[in-house]
């Protein structure tokens, strides 16, 4: 008995075994390898384990600059990952005071013509010219689908009407808050505020991560139209983890907030009040539709009739109307030759040049050249825009001419009669903020912008190392693991004069600059065939640089040199037409210098007989 009683009380020294059916011992190892999947059914006694299978490494981004960057305008910027592209925006910028006789100045479309098969798309942020104007010229040399909000392709629409393209072009509309396809992109369009309605924020989800390009924006707490600013779906990108950021940077220099549009509103009520008798004239940006639709809304207050002149403000009000984007009571808008038939204080016109631009509506009113509008001390005229840098001189010119005729004028740094459509420092703060972004490319804006704007994002604590400034032609990868520059991409600025496009180039450029400073000698003469003597001529003709009649000696001191020149080479069998016109131009040029100090371009004409 006593040995029977102590026996359950003996220990195993040894492990226990574990019985092979166990059901709760069984459950328990699930359990464990189900949460720890380092542990399963066949290790026991294995002393190493298989090596972790790496993730394979994600793709970069590249993007490409062919527009927007150092400069104001020709905003477009290429995407590409894998064996995809896209371009967002294609623009166009005005040319400055060097581009003699340019009409306008789009990007260097070489690098999108030799991977044209790459290219799956181009979507437009908003229908503003530097960033839609590029298209019909782009579409000239490669048939790509364009999309945009409806507003954005109606003008795009309007604008290719003009041009003879030898495919029609493929037009997609989509709205604030759609998703679509394009190759391994897909896009996601966000609703921003803007100085033109329809204008969205692009975010690129791609392979390599998300890329949010902002377009031009800014954050209207309280807009005239629409809402305000998607502030959620920004927050939500930066949650859920945005690759790369690019922001554009046109305000970047200035603190603070942009005002609202409401501000515009208060001031137009009390300048409609103050006009009275007086026929008022307002000129602002044709894509301004919101202030287009602030004036009518005056104008409907205190009794006026509306018209437009223009050609861009009356194409922008009929697409704007066409589709809605504008609110306008039966018999409000009259013709502009139905002027005449009201008295002035029954009358708005809406007008463009708020540039100073010499061809423009405004421009011919104030120097007399306007077949329908003459404009005089019964006139009140608004001019409701910021010049563009650059355009001060032009828009006091202007404003100078139009006091002179006796118009009360007003403009922007005497009432608050124009806003920015642009983001300010505070704004553009709240953006990184809320995306959050891994790496940060400044876009739209000149060198000085563009740095301010680097500056702001290290505020907020980010790593100079992670912001990458850019400039026309450069290339950059964007990965998990960084941004790195790649090889540049052939990119500039290609000049359209009326019908050309491309064949003005920096010579011509230059050759116009030497005869507006300078002035055209142009020697004619007729050389025998046989022997080069002279038959006739030289004849000299002036253009811009004396008036002859007062200059006969220095005509005939040319003529004579000219001359002796040829008949030299003649003497000395000279007969390379080549040599014997440099050789003209270089004595010539030597005795102009000499007489007067200039240096005018010297053309010499020469004909066998």
């Amino acid at each position: 008995m006593s040995e029977m009683k102590k026996k359950p009380q003996m220990k195993n020294k040894g492990k226990a075994k574990t019985p092979r059916n166990n059901k709760n011992n069984d459950k328990s190892s699930a359990l464990k390898r189900a949460y720890n999947p380092k542990v399963t059914a066949n290790t026991k006694g294995r002393k190493s384990r298989s090596p972790k299978k790496k993730a394979p490494a994600k793709p970069p981004v590249r993007v490409s600059f062919l527009g927007g960057l150092n400069e104001i305008g020709k905003n477009l910027t290429v995407f590409e990952c894998e064996n995809d592209m896209i371009l967002i925006d294609c623009g166009m910028a005005f040319p400055d005071g060097d581009m003699l006789g340019v009409d306008l100045v789009i990007p260097d479309y070489t690098y999108l013509e030799q991977n044209s098969d790459k290219i799956r798309g181009v979507v437009i942020t908003h229908g503003h010219e530097d960033h839609i104007g590029g298209i019909p010229f782009l579409l000239a040399k490669i048939n790509v689908p364009i999309y945009g909000t409806p507003l954005t392709i109606g003008l795009i629409e309007k604008k290719l009407k003009e041009h003879s393209l030898s495919a029609p072009p493929t037009l997609i509309k989509k709205s604030a808050g759609d998703t679509f396809k394009l190759g391994c992109f897909d896009i996601e369009l966000i609703h921003v505020n803007h100085s033109i309605p329809d204008s969205v924020a692009i975010a690129m989800h791609t392979p390599a991560g998300t890329l949010v390009h902002t377009g031009d924006f800014k954050v209207d707490y309280t807009p005239i139209e629409g809402k305000m600013t998607d502030l959620n779906r920004f927050a939500a990108l930066g949650d859920e983890g945005v690759l790369a950021l690019l922001a554009e940077s046109t305000n970047a220099e200035r603190p603070g907030y942009t005002q609202t549009e409401q501000k515009v509103t208060d001031s137009f009520d009390q300048l409609f009040a103050s006009a009275k008798n007086k026929r008022i004239i307002i000129a602002t940006f044709a894509s301004n539709i919101s202030r287009i639709q602030l004036i009518i809304n005056c104008a409907v207050k205190y009794g006026r009739k509306v018209a437009f002149s223009g050609r861009s403000m009356i194409n922008y009000m009929k697409v704007a109307q066409e589709l809605g984007y504008v609110r306008v009571p039966d018999n409000l808008i009259i013709d502009i030759d139905q002027l005449k038939n009201y008295p002035p204080e029954k009358i708005v016109l809406a007008t463009t040049g708020s540039q100073g631009e010499p061809m423009s509506a405004l421009s011919r009113m104030a120097y007399s050249d306007h077949r329908k509008v003459s404009v005089g001390a019964g006139d009140f005229i608004i001019i409701s825009a910021n010049p563009i840098p650059g355009n001060e001189r032009a828009v006091g010119n202007v404003v100078d001419e139009l006091l002179k005729r006796g118009c009360d004028v007003v403009y922007e740094s005497m009432y608050e009669v124009h806003v920015s459509g642009h983001a300010c420092q505070e704004e553009l703060k709240l953006i990184h903020s809320l995306v959050k972004p891994r790496y940060f490319i400044p876009i739209h804006g000149e060198q000085k912008m563009l740095q301010k704007h680097r500056s702001l994002a290290m505020s907020l604590g980010m790593d100079s190392k992670d912001i990458y400034i850019g400039d026309i032609g450069k290339s950059v990868d964007i990965s998990e693991d960084g941004f790195k520059e790649a090889e540049p991409v052939t990119a500039g600025k290609v000049f359209v004069d009326g019908l050309g496009v491309g064949d003005v180039g920096s010579i011509v450029l230059r050759d116009r600059k030497h005869l507006g400073q300078d002035g055209l000698i142009i020697i004619v003469a007729s050389l025998d065939v046989y022997d080069g003597h002279v038959i006739s001529g030289p004849d000299i003709v002036s253009r811009g640089f004396v008036y002859v009649r007062e200059s006969g000696d220095l005509m005939d001191d040319i003529k004579s040199l000219s001359l002796d020149i040829l008949e030299d080479c003649s003497r000395r069998n000279i007969h390379e037409w080549g040599v014997i016109k440099n050789l003209v131009k270089d004595d010539i040029a030597k005795l102009i210098v000499r007489q007067t100090g200039r240096s005018p371009m010297i053309l010499p004409i020469l004909m066998e007989v």
